[in-house]
């Protein structure tokens, strides 16, 4: 055990002394881009991450489903190569390509030994000026995303998911699935998704990073040879959301033995002043595994529950606060009661000092491990750039995060957390849980 904990100490400051030479350098390319460049020159691979925003949410009302279909589909042939052609090509230079598609933005990323470097770019800008959504690629990714969707149509977690958001966000992208409807996917055609690209593949929403074996010089080259001839946005991003939840319970029902429940509030946006409170009692309130009050409470305590949890959810246009629940039957509508038990004993009382001390430990412990190898770095720093953090987040986190004291927390529990303001989605046959809504 002792020497157990000696070694997670020494990763950590292994990782904070890694964490602490970190050099990160902005660069404007000749075509006006902006990139952030971590020059590592002890191994010969680089690391790009690029991501756009706009995302998924940018799917018009209907055609849901096109922004992830298109993203999905461009290793999937692109210029002369088909599909198998282009895994051929990308093998062999032993590259990594990625796309993927989220609420808020797409993503694009490159890892490639530096000898590789050019090679792997001319494939990269090729599979994303260059798509062909050739016929039998798009049915079979359209065939997997409606294998996922018709699974969706019956499985608990995705039913209370929709519902919820749909409740949350009626007039807003946030209440429609991005991963699209049977209905919306079967309809897709390829016009739809060169549409989906055109809308979220734009030059003047990317943030990108570069990690590696690269002067600024070859960096910025890159970056224009790869981005710079993309189009300008023409469909504006999404507006801010009113939230519209209210206090209450909704179930929906489902002839399974066991009940799950997602229950939310409004959150806090990143950009607040009280975020890092917030996170911290996020932490201590749901977000902290068995360490957590209501893992304590509904699971040790009760044996309510396997699982249960929140997370403070920062969305762009909607911030979150939200959480989840399973149990039997016959014991969710026991579950729930203490989840709103403990919402209003944290808004009421805060936290102890000795909560607040365990969870600073934990938070300030785990970070520097997050940087661990090039992609999660070139990751968090185009993650810094979308939020509008800065470079020097990196080194004052953890100091936002030990500066928070239990006056904070209390502050902030008394402004964020409405035990009758929180809405439960139920999905099962609940016994003794009538629902409000």
């Amino acid at each position: 055990m002792i020497r157990g904990i000696a070694l997670c100490l020494a990763l950590v400051a292994s990782a904070s002394a890694a964490l602490a030479r970190f050099d990160v350098q902005e660069i404007e390319t000749a075509a006006g881009l902006s990139v952030w460049l971590v020059e590592d020159h002890s191994i010969p691979i680089v690391t790009l991450e690029a991501a756009f925003l706009g995302g998924a949410s940018l799917d018009p009302e209907g055609k849901e489903g096109a922004t992830r279909l298109a993203m999905s589909l461009l290793d999937e042939g692109a210029g002369d190569l088909d599909a198998v052609d282009f895994a051929r090509a990308r093998d062999t230079l032993a590259t990594r390509i990625g796309f993927s598609a989220s609420r808020d933005s797409v993503s694009v990323s490159l890892r490639t030994l530096t000898e590789t470097l050019d090679a792997s770019a001319d494939l990269l800008h090729t599979a994303i000026h260059a798509p062909r959504f050739d016929g039998d690629a798009v049915e079979r990714a359209r065939a997997q995303m409606l294998s996922s969707a018709r699974f969706e149509e019956t499985d608990p977690g995705a039913i209370a998911g929709r519902a919820l958001s749909a409740m949350a966000f009626p007039d807003h992208p946030y209440g429609r699935t991005i991963d699209g409807t049977v209905e919306s996917m079967a309809a897709l055609a390829v016009p739809d998704l060169r549409a989906a690209l055109a809308r979220v593949l734009v030059r003047d929403r990317a943030h990108i990073s570069i990690v590696g074996d690269v002067t600024p010089e070859e960096a910025a080259a890159l970056v224009d040879r790869l981005f710079a001839d993309l189009p300008e946005a023409e469909v504006p991003l999404p507006k801010p959301a009113d939230i519209a939840l209210d206090g209450g319970t909704t179930v929906i029902d489902l002839d399974v033995p066991q009940s799950l429940a997602l229950f939310s509030q409004p959150g806090l946006s990143r950009e607040d002043p009280d975020f890092f409170p917030a996170f911290v009692m996020n932490h201590i309130l749901g977000g902290g595994g068995f360490s957590s009050r209501l893992t304590q409470e509904v699971r040790v305590e009760r044996g309510l529950t396997y699982s249960v949890g929140t997370s403070l959810s920062p969305r762009r246009y909607g911030p979150v606060l939200t959480g989840s629940v399973a149990s039997s039957n016959d014991t969710i509508a026991e579950a729930i009661a203490v989840i709103r038990a403990e919402w209003a004993r944290m808004a009421a009382e805060g936290v102890t000092e000795a909560e607040l001390t365990a969870a600073k430990q934990y938070l300030t412990g785990a970070y520097p491990l997050r940087f661990d190898r090039a992609s999660r770095i070139a990751g968090i720093l185009v993650g810094l750039q979308a939020r509008d953090l800065g470079q020097d987040y990196i080194n004052t986190r953890n100091d936002m995060v030990d500066a928070v004291t239990t006056d904070d927390i209390q502050r902030v529990a008394a402004r964020l957390l409405d035990p009758d303001g929180l809405h439960f989605v139920v999905v099962g046959r609940p016994d003794g849980l009538a629902p409000t809504q």
